[in-house]
């Protein structure tokens, strides 16, 4: 009967690792799964066309240094033409011209004047109908540094979409640190709950066969059938719990399969001083660099405002293209410079520098706060880090000796001199060993990832684990075929 039950227990539990994982897929490591992340991740696309966008408004902001030109066209129709009346003038003139003294003037000059003055003084300057097509050209000379403001802030925000991108990147890494070795940590816990539903059907046995050979009381039975059913329930609890964690996998990954882990977790019993890691924030946490390209875009925002101050100085140059009805005495082309300068605004200016200075300071607090909090959280991840890597041989050592004290609990029983309660608890103890020492590891690697995250430098985890101290940890398993890793 227990040969019976092991051999179901054991179909199930590799049932279990195809529901999960599937038989037809292949396993997945570490470094594949952050391929798949960052390139198909739909944050990380969204980052990137932030940056593209950021650098097309970098080549826009160029381009405030050249000349603007265009052409403009129009139309216009006026109530009456232009009209120059000078007919009242001409008695003036007659009179002057009719008191010089006779001789004065030659008689051809006074032939001209005659004709002039029998004409009509009245002149039509500018039809009322006329249209127009002509280039403008713009260059500016002097801004007060407006320009140059221009283009310094839109480097920035280039820096600023970069950073950006590697913070969600690094955020990224973490997520999927979390869940790959959250579901790895997942099969390994149904892996174990596997064994103790396992070894309670074999205790469940034995105490039945010693029931019927009057060695233990019917209670002693029953006690075993509690437990066993027990141990049904947590094991089949640790399975979905298994594949919901697969599913949140996928998620990350950007698949619609979930995949096996392939890589261990692991823990590293010695890594670089605290000190190390707070020398990567401070030159790459990318919130950091976030806080100083603020600082830096609040100090080309109060040049801008301190260019209000300034004169604006530029040339202009304008031709005519095409004219209709258009005055001969308009001129077909013009050139000039241009000066402009503000005398008054409604102390406009003067409140816009006054909030620009103040954006500098709230800007310059922001900074010293988030340096020291990112460096009060290396110290609490370092720490945390310490704990359970310094933890491993006492928990080693707890279950060595676990073990040992099941064996002789089981032995003890098998002879009628310990009660069913004692082999429940060793073998639970056992398994709370086992799956602490498991959960150890993957905090390890979880806060290894949010450490290497808060220093900008999350994509150096993978080689974490691949150091040649870094322990693997997994429990032989029935899952082999599925995942062929190192054991301890």
């Amino acid at each position: 009967m227990g040969m019976k039950n092991s051999i179901v227990l054991l179909t199930a539990a590799i049932c279990t690792a195809i529901s999960v994982c599937g038989q037809e897929r292949r396993p997945l490591t570490f470094d594949q799964a952050l391929e798949m992340t960052v390139t198909r991740n739909p944050e990380l696309k969204a980052a990137a066309y932030e940056e593209e966008t950021a650098r097309k408004e970098r080549k826009a902001a160029y381009g405030l240094r050249l000349p603007q030109a265009s052409v403009t066209g129009a139309y216009v129709y006026m109530g009456d033409d232009m009209n120059i009346d000078l007919n009242a003038a001409k008695a003036p003139v007659e009179g002057i011209i009719g008191g010089l003294p006779e001789g004065m003037l030659p008689p051809a000059v006074l032939q001209q004047a005659a004709v002039l003055m029998s004409r009509d003084w009245a002149m039509k300057l500018q039809d009322r109908s006329l249209g127009n097509v002509s280039a403008n050209v713009t260059l500016p000379l002097y801004t007060g540094g407006k320009i140059n403001a221009a283009n310094n802030a839109a480097k920035i925000k280039i820096d600023e979409a970069v950073q950006n991108g590697n913070r969600t990147r690094n955020a990224l890494i973490s997520e999927l640190t979390e869940r790959y070795y959250g579901l790895a940590l997942a099969l390994q816990v149904v892996e174990v709950r596997r064994q103790v539903l396992e070894g309670m059907r074999h205790h469940l046995s034995d105490a039945k066969a010693l029931e019927a050979n009057g060695i233990i009381a019917r209670s002693e039975r029953l006690y075993a059938e509690v437990h066993a059913a027990e141990a049904e329930r947590e094991y089949l609890k640790a399975q979905k719990t298994a594949e919901t964690l697969a599913s949140a996998l996928a998620g990350t990954l950007g698949s619609d399969e979930p995949y096996m882990p392939a890589t261990t977790m692991f823990i590293l019993q010695e890594i670089e001083d605290v000190d190390h890691f707070k020398t990567l924030a401070a030159q790459h946490n990318p919130l950091l660099r976030q806080v100083e390209l603020k600082r830096q875009l609040a100090g080309e925002n109060l040049r801008l405002q301190r260019a209000d101050f300034a004169p604006q100085v530029a040339l202009t140059g304008m031709a005519s293209l095409y004219s209709y009805q258009v005055s001969p005495i308009v001129p077909k082309w013009a050139v000039g410079a241009g000066v402009s300068f503000k005398i008054f605004d409604g102390l406009h200016r003067e409140y816009k520098f006054s909030a620009a200075k103040s954006q500098i300071r709230q800007v310059e607090a922001v900074r010293e706060q988030a340096a020291q909090d990112i460096r009060t959280l290396i110290d609490k991840l370092y720490n945390e880090l310490a704990t359970y890597s310094q933890q491993m041989p006492s928990v080693d050592a707890s279950r060595t000796f676990a073990e040992e004290y099941l064996r002789i609990k089981e032995e003890a029983f098998k002879e009628g001199v310990a009660p069913s309660s004692d082999v429940v608890d060793a073998r639970m103890n056992l398994a709370k060993i086992k799956t602490e020492r498991l959960q150890a590891a993957y905090y390890y690697d979880l806060m290894l990832a949010r450490l290497l995250e808060a220093c900008g430098q999350s994509e150096a985890f993978p080689d974490y684990g691949k150091r040649s101290p870094a322990d693997p940890f997994r429990i032989n398993n029935p899952f082999k075929k599925h995942i062929t890793q190192k054991t301890i």
